[in-house]
């Protein structure tokens, strides 16, 4: 809801408030896939490539963000250019939590655990919607509406699991 109202404004590139979604939503998404990241224990190929992987993103995103707080003024001026490196920065985060998570649902075979990686596919489409919306014509707000809804239906699927795991643990412990 706030990417909406912000974008909506004519100078929404000059507000700071703009940079600092986008750099704490990446932050998230890097959050997530590292703790995705570290709670296995792949093979030695595997780790070696993820790990060159991830230290590259954390490098540039910890670039950017150092550059938004040391020269502003320049990061200002870059906002949609940055804005592109990190939303595919977003879509490689959860490219790797979706498979990884599909991964363990199909090794569980539980009906239940379908939800997540949906879920991260949904708000990975969603990046990539607002991705297309970027690099296109950015007077077609289509794109940048349908990431939003796409975005804000990954979060009712993480409610609706968190809903019923909290829910049914209450229940299972009252029975």
């Amino acid at each position: 809801m706030f990417a909406a109202y912000v974008h909506a404004l004519p100078v929404f590139l000059i507000n700071p408030l703009t940079w600092f979604q986008l750099l704490a939503r990446s932050f998230s998404f890097a959050f997530l896939a590292f703790t995705y990241y570290f709670s296995k224990k792949p093979s030695k190929n595997t780790r070696l490539i993820w790990d060159a992987t991830l230290s590259v993103l954390i490098v540039a995103l910890t670039s950017f963000f150092i550059l938004y707080f040391v020269a502003p003024q320049f990061a200002l001026a870059n906002y949609n250019v940055l804005s592109i490196y990190v939303r595919v920065f977003n879509i490689a985060c959860l490219l790797y939590i979706t498979v990884y998570t599909l991964r363990s649902h199909l090794k569980l075979q539980d009906s239940n655990t379908i939800l997540t990686p949906v879920g991260y596919i949904f708000l990975g489409i969603g990046q990539y919607s607002l991705l297309i919306w970027y690099l296109g014509d950015m007077n077609n707000k289509f794109p940048f509406y349908g990431g939003l809804v796409l975005r804000w239906i990954g979060l009712v699927l993480f409610l609706i699991i968190a809903y019923r795991t909290f829910y049914g643990a209450k229940k299972r412990k009252s029975e």
